[in-house]
């Protein structure tokens, strides 16, 4: 494991009609697993301009109504990111595979999520539906 300091990431819970945006992982960390949108932190970024971003980046989908729902210290994979949940409402546009490291968009129950899940999305979408911030 690099012993430098930890990154931040930024997961992205986009919700529509009851269902959220879920992708699956063709590279890097959890290459395989189905994951929330996501990203890094930029410098000087909010944690709201860098969700708006990546969802764009990624699947081509604006958001809006955003909110903090998850923080988590996360370790996995030889890396350590600390990992901020965002919750938002899809405002418009289709997803599509904007990204080489996403494919499959699929809008999903967030109680029945596909395995195998991404952990740290896996997380952040736990907090959220149990209203749990932070939980070790």
């Amino acid at each position: 494991m690099n012993d430098s300091r930890p990154l931040v990431g930024i997961g992205i819970i986009v919700e529509k009609d009851g269902k959220i945006l879920i992708g699956k992982r063709l590279s890097g960390h959890g290459s395989g697993t189905y994951s929330i949108l996501g990203g890094h932190l930029e410098f000087g970024e909010t944690f709201e301009k860098c969700a708006i971003r990546e969802t764009e980046e990624e699947a081509g989908v604006e958001i809006e109504k955003l909110s903090l729902v998850s923080i988590n210290n996360d370790i996995a994979y030889e890396k350590h990111y600390v990992s901020i949940g965002v919750h938002a409402f899809w405002k418009s546009g289709e997803p599509t595979n904007k990204e080489e490291a996403i494919k499959e968009w699929n809008w999903v129950d967030p109680h029945a999520l596909p395995e195998p899940m991404f952990p740290h999305s896996k997380k952040v979408v736990e907090n959220w539906l149990s209203h749990t911030i932070y939980n070790p």
